[in-house]
């Protein structure tokens, strides 16, 4: 016979304290999908909760018209695709070389890696160096700039170095070199490390805002936050002059396009989030505690 067990007064208190935390994070999407769907008349009274009482798409309408919106998204995923892979590509063939400790020069390299974790080069030298390469206005200048980073060649490095040497040996045995040896036993080895760096890179590159101010002139090179500010902060949701929806409609769609726009800025990220969460903890904890 299983006996009935109640939740004593602070597991209760708990899951309620727990319970208001989730509520303070879901309400607020909850909050901007209510608005993005529904019509003016009923974003501007307010006369919704959590759930809009008539399904109006037109903001989403609107901003799939826009060419300049488009062209946005567009410009994000080319930015965040190739500067993942970039970073990746830089990131783990640099980490992976300097966990040999018979590389010649290891400890310099080392050293002047260590060296940009304490100083940086400073905003207006970066840009100088930036515009003397050629890349002012070209997505290059978001990706090339942070093709890796002093952090991620640390934490790589040391996840590295804890793999087995024994599995080196072996391949070797077996006539692999390096780079048989790095694609074949030590990458798929390493995916809880990749994977978590893979999400940090995405995300930082989707969000990517301020080099986007700095290096792009041309608006339509923009990727999508810098656009997203203007339509939030200035005011502005007439995004597109060649708009499907006329501007008079625009303007009543405000709010409505701001909430819309920012639940489709926010919605790759949100989607592959879920899938690569796993190896958060693994991959970060494993590859920055040192045996």
């Amino acid at each position: 016979m299983q006996l009935k067990r109640y939740l004593s007064l602070s597991e209760i208190l708990i899951i309620a304290f727990l319970l208001a935390l989730t509520s303070l994070v879901v309400l607020p999407f909850l909050y901007m999908f209510a608005v993005s769907f529904s019509s003016p008349s009923e974003s501007m009274a307010g006369n919704f909760y959590v759930w809009p009482q008539v399904w109006n798409d037109d903001a989403y309408r609107y901003l799939f018209s826009s060419t300049r919106f488009v062209l946005a998204i567009w410009n994000t995923v080319k930015l965040t695709a190739m500067g993942t892979v970039i970073n990746l590509i830089l990131s783990v063939t640099l980490s992976y070389a300097l966990s040999k400790k018979f590389l010649p020069g290891r400890r310099g390299m080392m050293m002047l890696i260590f060296f940009t974790m304490l100083f940086g080069g400073g905003l207006i030298p970066t840009y100088l160096l930036v515009k003397w390469l050629g890349l002012v206005n070209s997505l290059w200048a978001l990706i090339l700039p942070g093709a890796t980073n002093a952090f991620t060649v640390m934490v790589m490095k040391t996840f590295f170095q804890g793999l087995p040497e024994s599995l080196d040996e072996a391949a070797r045995i077996d006539g692999a070199g390096e780079l048989k040896i790095l694609l074949h036993v030590v990458i798929p080895l390493s995916m809880p490390i990749i994977a978590t760096f893979s999400l940090f890179f995405m995300v930082s590159h989707w969000n990517e805002f301020f080099g986007a101010i700095i290096y792009l002139n041309d608006t339509s090179k923009w990727p999508i936050q810098p656009l997203l500010r203007q339509m939030v902060l200035v005011g502005s949701s007439n995004i597109s002059a060649e708009a499907a929806i006329d501007e008079q409609l625009a303007a009543t769609l405000g709010a409505n396009v701001k909430m819309a726009a920012i639940l489709i800025a926010m919605a790759p990220i949100v989607a592959v989030y879920p899938f690569l969460q796993k190896y958060f903890a693994k991959g970060a904890l494993v590859g920055s505690v040192k045996e």
